[in-house]
């Protein structure tokens, strides 16, 4: 913890202070000028929108089509069904870095680079949400669901109705692990968004510094310190989902 605790003072200290060789944990010269620099003069405000934007769609599209694959994957027959389930279990094998180019040349060719839907579409249903949607309504009693199609409930009722209701800690966790993933991705942003008002917060506080000769590990540690605050809200607003999915996720 003691790293955090440096980052949260370092974002109130100023410069010749964190600099100095005499180590103190709380400032002694307590400012808000490194906040106040890092939404003018750096703009973070625009790169927080950005983050804020695309974090959120993908959390949304994660959590609808996620579950949407994971009860067809759990719950329905159809032709292909386990090879379908064994490709998305390959999926989790592979390194992101793996599709990077395939996937940057396929949005490009569909223009949209240096777009919103740039940087959303590629993850809006990731395998490893599928796989845990798909083991969590596994778990869930076939006999409810026969019991809705014998009331003449069709499937997409079934799901919103009586599924996504008794999945609160998977979709809790699924919401936990995709924003965390996709507000801190770096490398896609710095390349599908290629001018500056399409940067994400990983990418701005990356540049803040950049061409400069000397560091303003003040600005650094603000911005990192706004970049970590809205993970950890969600994460303390849905611990205890979290913590339940987590266990109970693959039980079947």
């Amino acid at each position: 913890m003691f790293p955090f605790a440096w980052m949260i003072s370092g974002a109130f200290k100023p410069q010749q202070e964190i600099l100095s060789d005499e180590v103190r944990l709380l400032p002694q010269q307590a400012t808000l000028d490194n906040f106040h620099d890092l939404f003018t003069r750096v703009q973070f405000g625009h790169y927080f929108l950005n983050s804020s934007v695309v974090a959120v769609t993908v959390v949304l599209g994660n959590l609808l089509f996620c579950t949407m694959l994971g009860y067809a994957l759990a719950k329905l027959e159809f032709p292909g069904k386990r090879p379908l389930f064994g490709l998305v279990m390959a999926m989790l094998t592979v390194p992101t870095v793996v599709t990077f180019i395939p996937l940057f040349v396929l949005v490009t060719k569909m223009g949209l680079i240096n777009t919103y839907p740039g940087l959303i579409l590629p993850f809006l249903a990731m395998p490893l949400g599928v796989f845990i949607m798909r083991q969590f309504i596994a778990t869930i009693p076939d006999s409810l669901i026969e019991a809705a199609r014998m009331d003449g409930a069709g499937e997409f009722r079934i799901l919103f109705t009586i599924v996504v209701p008794l999945c609160g800690p998977a979709l809790a966790t699924l919401a936990i692990l995709q924003f965390l993933s996709s507000w801190n991705e770096f490398l896609w942003p710095l390349v599908a968004g290629q001018t500056e008002d399409m940067y994400t917060l990983p990418v701005a506080i990356a540049l803040i510094s950049a061409g400069s000769n000397t560091v303003n590990y003040g600005l650094l540690l603000a911005g990192a310190t706004v970049v970590v605050m809205p993970v950890l809200a969600l994460f303390l607003v849905l611990q205890r989902y979290f913590v339940q999915g987590i266990a109970t996720t693959g039980t079947k």
